[in-house]
């Protein structure tokens, strides 16, 4: 039985296939998800020693005030989920560059606050950092390519705000 992939199966019930256009997009979106985290790591591991993940959670920690964040606000920031958040600090506060305390505001939380050492890491890491993303991704993009990039992840709901 031979079926026209881009249709609608006749009773309604079955899958809407992609059509060639839609495919080559979803296939774009796919590869970028996939593949780009991968090369943004492997600068961070070689040079450093530390997987995008450690980068991110040392990033975020060394922009919030007093360097000091509920876990389940970096976990929202490093797009983790807790446990998984809470297995990487473990593992950063085991090399001195984090440690946890009840939030002294609201003791049902815990905050993730970064060491001098930890901002050191992450001080000397954000160059190697910002030379992947530049060299993979904003360099080889216009101005306008980085608008529709921020407007694509506004619309697919993984950026709250438009870009500035």
């Amino acid at each position: 039985m031979t079926t026209d992939r881009a249709t609608p199966e006749a009773d309604g019930d079955g899958p809407t296939w992609l059509d060639g256009g839609e495919k080559a997009a979803w296939t774009a979106v796919i590869s970028l998800i996939m593949l780009l985290p991968g090369r943004l790591e492997a600068p961070l591991q070689q040079a450093h020693g530390l997987t995008l993940f450690e980068y991110l959670t040392l990033s975020h920690l060394s922009e919030a005030p007093g360097r000091s964040l509920r876990m389940s606000e970096l976990a929202f920031l490093t797009n983790g989920s807790l446990s998984r958040l809470s297995n990487v600090v473990k593992r950063l506060e085991g090399r001195g560059w984090m440690h946890r305390s009840p939030d002294p505001d609201d003791g049902r939380y815990t905050l993730a606050a970064l060491t001098d050492a930890g901002f050191d890491v992450v001080h000397a890491a954000a160059p190697t950092h910002l030379r992947a993303v530049r060299a993979l991704v904003l360099d080889r993009l216009d101005a306008a390519d980085r608008a529709a990039l921020g407007r694509i992840a506004v619309a697919l709901g993984v950026q709250d705000f438009p870009p500035s």
